[in-house]
């Protein structure tokens, strides 16, 4: 059986929400480096002008890890 693959999400809110979650991401690279975290994707998107979001999506299995050390705000299953 394939281990699931996890999102955590950040999101950031306002007019700097979109440049925010930019640089939130390159931290979260720098993080999955530095903790040798395996991940499948890192990267942020815009829901609107005033909403963007950072994420990771990891394995299962250090999904607790990276949520007790990052503390995102949400989380969801990911599908490529």
């Amino acid at each position: 059986m394939e281990e699931r693959k996890l999102k955590l999400i950040w999101d950031f809110k306002g007019p700097n929400a979109h440049k925010t979650a930019e640089h939130h991401a390159i931290h979260l690279k720098d993080y999955a480096l530095q903790e040798t975290i395996p991940y499948f994707k890192i990267g942020q998107t815009s829901l609107h002008d005033l909403h963007s979001i950072a994420f990771i999506a990891v394995p299962e299995r250090v999904m607790k890890k990276v949520r007790d050390d990052l503390k995102p705000h949400r989380g969801q299953l990911y599908t490529e």
